[in-house]
């Protein structure tokens, strides 16, 4: 009985390309009683495996909470997994707006305490005495009304690049963090405002929703499905978007741009970005803001130490990271005192610039062909190293490299070494090698661009 993966995530990732099927990303959750949620995390993983449903899920005696990537082929067989259990009948899924392929390239099932980390310990506290769940438009026209507060229960990385129009944006890390600081800010607005509250998906203000009710709150409304339900109404039914910007997702892509606002900053130069990056040194990942210049010269990373660490030999950064937590746990998102630009200013619906959609239109209509994939990249050369898997690859050529870090980066082949040879071509099979200004990984892909 397999109950864990046997793929890495760059042999799941091939297998995806080679597939070439349609994958939906979505998201859901559930507050339930859950008796034991070991067998059931069990069970799911059993039942979604054999789907080819991969994604990152937390169960827990309160319910269910997951982000998922699922083979839109599989979509209806993966729904009927879920009406197995009758506190998922008719569940909603929230489908993205944008779809990646390789938006999780693992099936990952975990037993938590709390499907969200509240911090609370009230045994009188029932979650699931709700706020009044409320639609995109009905959403904006409580919105409107002047007696209306609202909220948004996401973190404060999330909130930085969109928003909806007036949200207060509490400055927290995590989720627990934000219920005793909104409830001490409002605790003279509990009878006569309406508490209107937001996050990304639904889970997290559904909760909210129930503490604000249980702290004596009389008018208490989320917004159904979250920001991502919300998006997808703006685009099929034609509801005005009140929210400015874009909305942070947990899985590679880090965003789906719901307006075309840019309303945050690069926090190394300052200049209009919302586009987040994990620095590339593995001893640290701090989440933060980068533009594609400051990407290029820093090299993905957040400082000049994190840069110096990975041109080091990999024998040395491991010892240098000995004994550390690593990722988040290290450092705080976006909060490194490297950060010249880290939250800056107060939080406004005001553009400091447009995402350039006809540029990402064009993009998507390139016309290109897999040919290899990222082997390695020598750090101090500049080198990057290809294996040739499809076609062939020649000098002059305009090629596209891809991938969840490294973005979307195009460059013309001006001098190729193949199987440590200078050559003009090279074939299926081969091993190339040529400079390149930027770090590669081995869930890059390589594309040779069809010229028309």
């Amino acid at each position: 009985m397999q109950l864990y993966n046997t793929l890495s995530a760059e042999e799941r990732a091939r297998l995806i390309d080679e597939a070439g099927k349609e994958r939906l990303t979505l998201s859901f959750y559930a507050y339930a009683k859950i008796e034991n949620p070991k067998k059931f995390r069990d069970d799911l993983f059993i039942a979604w495996n054999a789907l080819d449903a991969l994604g990152r899920i937390y169960v827990a005696n309160e319910g269910i909470n997951a982000q998922m990537s699922v083979p839109a082929d599989n979509f209806e067989a993966f729904r009927e997994t879920l009406e197995a259990y009758d506190f998922m009948k008719g569940i909603r899924l929230n489908v993205a707006v944008e779809h990646d392929n390789h938006s999780f390239l693992k099936l990952t099932i975990k037993v938590r305490n709390k499907i969200v980390a509240d911090g609370l310990n009230d045994e009188t506290f029932d979650v699931t005495n709700k706020g009044i769940h409320l639609k995109a438009q009905e959403f904006n026209e409580l919105l409107a009304n002047p007696d209306t507060i609202v909220v948004d229960f996401r973190n404060h990385y999330e909130s930085e690049v969109g928003h909806f129009e007036g949200a207060i944006t509490p400055d927290v890390e995590n989720f627990r963090e934000s219920l005793p600081i909104i409830n001490e800010q409002l605790q003279d607005f509990k009878e006569d405002k309406n508490l209107l509250m937001y996050c990304t998906g639904g889970i997290r203000c559904e909760k909210a929703s129930a503490y604000f009710k249980h702290q004596g709150f009389k008018n208490v409304y989320q917004l159904e499905g979250g920001i991502i339900e919300y998006a997808r109404q703006v685009k099929e039914e034609g509801v005005e978007s009140k929210f400015v910007g874009k909305n942070f997702v947990f899985d590679h892509r880090l965003g789906e741009r719901i307006t075309d606002d840019i309303i945050a900053q690069c926090h190394q130069c300052g200049k209009p970005c919302d586009n987040h990056t994990n620095c590339a040194n593995d001893a640290c990942h701090l989440l933060f803001i980068q533009c594609d210049d400051c990407k290029a010269v820093m090299e993905n990373t957040c400082s000049s130490e994190c840069l110096e660490i990975i041109h080091l030999p990999v024998e040395e950064q491991l010892a240098l990271r000995k004994g550390l937590q690593v990722g988040n746990k290290v450092f705080r998102k976006g909060k490194s005192e490297a950060l010249k630009f880290k939250k800056s200013g107060e939080l406004t619906v005001k553009p400091l610039a447009k995402a350039e959609t006809k540029d990402i239109r064009q993009k998507i209509k390139v016309k290109k062909v897999l040919i290899g994939k990222g082997e390695h990249y020598y750090s101090k050369s500049k080198i990057a190293q290809f294996l040739i898997e499809n076609t062939e690859l020649s000098i002059g050529d305009k090629v596209l490299i891809s991938g969840p870090t490294t973005g979307e980066q195009e460059l013309t082949i001006t001098q190729l070494f193949v199987n440590g040879n200078a050559s003009e071509t090279a074939k299926q099979g081969d091993q190339i090698t040529f400079e390149l200004p930027f770090r590669v990984r081995l869930s890059d892909k390589l594309y040779r661009i069809l010229q028309d």
